[in-house]
């Protein structure tokens, strides 16, 4: 796994301001945040030695750091269950990608009907704060969320699910087990850790994190970072 230094590095040096989702929770993964498995793809080959390695059923996406709603973009097929559902799936997504330098994301389906959203949101006067609330495509709709300045401890991120409107829905709800409240907090805290050890970073998004068998999954995530522009102008202040 490429470091999270080596990769807010390499998108620097490209002046990039957005990661690929795959970069994004390869930053989350190696801060214990847990993640789908998944494999980038190119190539035919590489897709079938990804399904052997994770199993049916399955979520391919495109990828690409130009990407940042795929559903919009027709660019995500859920619930494929066979190499042939898996072969039209890459050949449709790699085509409407174009060439356009991007890769398919073949992803486990985590099942679960349970959606939250975390995130860091960086505020020039107060630095990094951290967000918890009820996620999933209504997420702005909703807009029933939480946010707490880093560092959090324990307490912090409890204090941040119980303050939602909706913190039922991480009870024992309608045969549904309660959530991992110690995990999901734990997420929390490490989101808040990410925000304070790399200040290159603008935003976390991480939508949805799906609630399976009670622990919380980080299943699409993206990470925004500071212009090269504005992270000068920061340092000359400094």
């Amino acid at each position: 796994m490429t470091s999270p230094k080596k990769i807010l590095e390499t998108a620097m040096s490209q002046n990039r301001t957005v990661l690929s989702e795959y970069e994004s929770k390869q930053i989350l993964s190696a801060y214990q945040i847990p993640v789908t498995r998944e494999f980038l793809v190119t190539a035919e080959s590489e897709l079938i030695r990804a399904t052997n390695e994770i199993g049916y059923p399955l979520v391919l996406k495109g990828c690409s750091e130009d990407i940042s709603h795929k559903t919009e973009q027709n660019l995500v097929r859920v619930d494929i269950r066979n190499d042939h559902e898996a072969n039209i799936a890459f050949k449709e997504i790699m085509a409407v990608l174009n060439g356009a330098g991007g890769a398919v994301l073949v992803q486990e389906l985590v099942k679960g009907q349970r959606e939250l959203v975390m995130g860091m949101i960086r505020d020039r006067q107060f630095g990094a704060s951290v967000m918890f609330g009820l996620g999933g495509i209504f997420t702005e709709i909703l807009e029933d969320v939480a946010f707490r300045l880093a560092p959090l401890d324990k307490r912090d991120a409890r204090d941040m699910m119980e303050e939602i409107r909706g913190q039922r829905i991480l009870e024992n709800i309608r045969g549904m087990g309660a959530a991992d409240l110690d995990q999901l907090g734990d997420i929390l805290i490490q989101v808040g850790r990410i925000g304070i050890e790399h200040d290159i970073i603008k935003e976390i998004d991480i939508n949805p994190v799906i609630i399976s068998e009670g622990k919380g999954i980080a299943v699409d995530a993206l990470i925004v970072l500071e212009s090269n522009l504005s992270k000068n102008k920061k340092s000359r202040h400094k």
